[in-house]
């Protein structure tokens, strides 16, 4: 066989290997045993990624170079980089379909001793939890296959008003106001996040709800 056809069939084999990643559906991003579910060995995911068809975005996962970037990508890919965190505030806000916020950054929670993370390729807010603050109204979730964990609708809106100096009171009110009119939560649920996470401002408007 010549050079030329040995080329031709090389290329050949790596589209099918691309092909059939893409049909396994697996999203942007991937783990190896949802590669070998599809069939493909881990050989052949190395020649993709030598092929700049694959890239490695962490230990253990991998996303298609020319997968299609959707409006959570950018949270897949931070929480891929730092999975120790909690996706909060005026990202979550936005996942949760709360308000007009459509932040230019990642709003990312981490331990309060834990090192800022360093993404020079996605702009990141960082601020810090701690306690039950680390653990109340937070649930796990999912971005492009990838694990994580946001704030539930009722936290997120009682973070708006814990941090009001961050995000601004007017972001605050109309997350809170915009909760309420969708249903997204209730006075009671958030009444209860703020007995466990106090917030002198959302009690003094959740007793003009109450009355």
């Amino acid at each position: 066989m010549s050079s030329h056809s040995a080329d031709i069939s090389g290329q050949l084999q790596q589209s099918d290997r691309l092909k059939r990643l893409q049909k396994a559906q697996l999203g942007a991003f991937f783990r190896p045993r949802q590669m070998e579910e599809a069939g493909l060995t881990r050989e052949q995911l190395r020649t993709l990624i030598r092929k700049g068809e694959v890239e490695r975005i962490g230990r253990g996962l991998y996303r298609l170079a020319e997968a299609e970037t959707t409006e959570n990508y950018s949270l897949a890919m931070v929480c891929a980089r730092v999975p120790n965190s909690i996706v909060c505030l005026l990202s979550a806000l936005r996942v949760h379909g709360i308000g007009t916020q459509a932040p230019a950054a990642v709003w990312l929670a981490i331990p309060h001793k834990a090192r800022v993370p360093r993404l020079p390729e996605i702009k990141l807010r960082i601020v810090r939890f701690s306690g039950p603050a680390w653990t109340f109204g937070v649930k796990d979730t999912t971005f492009e296959g990838v694990p994580a964990r946001i704030t539930t609708p009722a936290r997120t809106v009682a973070d708006c008003f814990r941090f009001e100096r961050l995000v601004g009171l007017e972001v605050a009110i109309e997350a809170l106001e915009d909760a309420l009119r969708l249903r997204k939560v209730t006075v009671a649920e958030l009444a209860r996040v703020e007995e466990v996470l106090p917030s002198r401002r959302l009690r003094a408007v959740l007793d003009t709800k109450s009355i």
